[in-house]
């Protein structure tokens, strides 16, 4: 018995590293990261700055490629019907739970053609203007478009984003209405608010505060219950009139359905590592975003409560794609 156990453990010796020896390692080429928005906005900014930490740390390149339109679907789309072969990720904003009852006939399925890895992190939105525009603050705002209907209008990244869906819930809350401007992301959105061609916009914290900081635009409100320390004395909208009132954006990552189970969890621990890196950790935080990074799982969980919370606001508001 002992001559039988001491062969069955040598060959078992012998074949783990031939199993394993079978199995390329990843990553052995370069990683494409698709982004469904422009360059500019705060996703394209978020999955630079990881794919920059990622080519560091395994030394090959993580290239960002932006497949814009349709509020990130046909990046996600593109995540989607990709081999699912370990190099092909996508970093997805808060559209991403919006759109499957936003968009008719969306050519994929959100929960089952996709793969959850990671929730990077959370972020207030903030309510900024063009620093010519009158406003003080969002009672301002308010007061105005309490006086002259439809007169307020501001920009979001696009029909059925977050901050359409804040401003119409703001909206249907005080009994006034917003004229909405979409744009195709957060890098137009932030070119045409500097410029004064749109009075208003909302956007991530992430997003507007170097045009706030910059002396460009100035901030309102912020989306949250509390105060951001990266927007100072600037209130949240439930201290301007809209009592408990908050909405929060968000940046996952994902991969098509049917990636192997042991390169997800590569890319989650990858992930992981990476958002502990110091400089990353900074340029993350400084900007607004509250890292969450977390298990694929809680990812799941909350993607999944994300759609159902979106999709009543979009029936009840009757938003269609390209409104």
């Amino acid at each position: 018995m002992k001559k039988i156990a001491i062969i069955a453990t040598l060959v078992a010796a012998i074949a783990w590293p031939l199993a394993h020896a079978q199995q390329p390692a990843w990553p052995s080429k370069p990683v494409k990261i698709i982004v469904g928005f422009p360059p500019g906005g705060s996703v394209d900014q978020v999955s630079r700055v990881l794919g920059a930490q990622l080519t560091q740390a395994l030394g090959q390149q993580f290239v960002v490629d932006n497949r814009t339109g349709a509020a990130g679907s046909i990046g996600a789309q593109a995540v989607a019907t990709a081999p699912p072969d370990g190099y092909t990720w996508g970093v997805v904003f808060d559209t991403h739970a919006v759109n499957p009852s936003l968009i008719p006939n969306i050519p994929f399925d959100t929960l089952k053609d996709l793969a959850p890895v990671m929730l990077i992190g959370t972020s207030p939105m903030a309510l900024v203007a063009n620093v010519a525009q009158p406003y003080k603050d969002f009672r301002d705002v308010l007061a105005k478009a309490k006086k002259e209907p439809g007169s307020v209008a501001f920009g979001s990244i696009g029909t059925g984003s977050l901050g359409h869906l804040a401003m119409l819930q703001v909206g249907a809350l005080q009994g006034v209405e917003f004229t909405h401007v979409p744009y195709k992301g957060g890098g137009p959105l932030m070119t045409d608010v500097v410029g004064n061609q749109v009075p208003l916009a909302i956007g991530t914290v992430f997003l507007v505060t170097p045009h706030v900081k910059g002396g460009k635009l100035k901030a309102l409100a912020v989306t949250s219950l509390k105060p951001t320390p990266q927007l100072p004395g600037v209130k949240p909208m439930a201290e301007q009139g809209v009592p408990g009132f908050s909405a929060l954006a968000w940046w996952g990552v994902i991969a098509p359905a049917g990636t192997p189970p042991a390169l997800v969890q590569r890319m989650h621990d990858e992930l992981a590592k990476a958002l502990k890196v110091p400089a990353v950790a900074e340029k993350l935080t400084s900007q607004g975003m509250d890292i969450v990074g977390g298990s694929q799982a809680e990812m799941d969980k909350f993607l999944r409560g994300e759609i159902t919370r979106w999709a009543e606001v979009v029936k009840k508001g009757n938003i269609r794609a390209g409104d």
